[in-house]
């Protein structure tokens, strides 16, 4: 079975994501907040993404872990998620140590390379 394509442009529902600032080193105290604030961006922009702002954390540890990863757990409840801009060089590593992946602004995807690339071979190599 086939189906025809309308003629012109598909209709694409572009929501801006809400934003959060995270700055300085958070205390426990502050998660709960925090959540919080991600819960009401999330209903009251409908967008189903918030973005978080990262840069000004600070140097990471496993309370930023922890953090992050509440605000992903509350994104998902409600319905959406969390995209990290700005994170650091040490953020990332620590958190692909403890296995937490994050959509990440400005990282490109993984994926295959393009067709037609071909690893360099040095002379006296054995042939693939």
């Amino acid at each position: 079975m086939s189906s025809r394509r309308s003629p012109g442009l598909s209709i694409v529902d572009a929501q801006t994501p809400a934003e959060l600032v995270l700055e300085g080193p958070v205390t426990k105290d502050e998660v709960t907040g925090l959540c919080d604030d991600v819960r009401a961006r999330l209903e009251d922009t409908g967008a189903g993404v918030v973005v978080c702002d990262v840069a000004g954390l600070g140097p990471p540890g496993l309370t930023t872990v922890d953090l992050l990863a509440r605000l992903q757990l509350t994104a998902k409840r409600s319905g959406g998620h969390i995209r990290l801009r700005d994170p650091s060089p040490a953020l990332r590593a620590l958190l692909g140590l403890v296995g937490l992946r994050f959509e990440m602004e400005g990282q490109p995807e993984q994926r295959e390379p393009p067709l037609g690339v071909q690893e360099a071979m040095e002379p006296g190599d054995a042939p693939l």
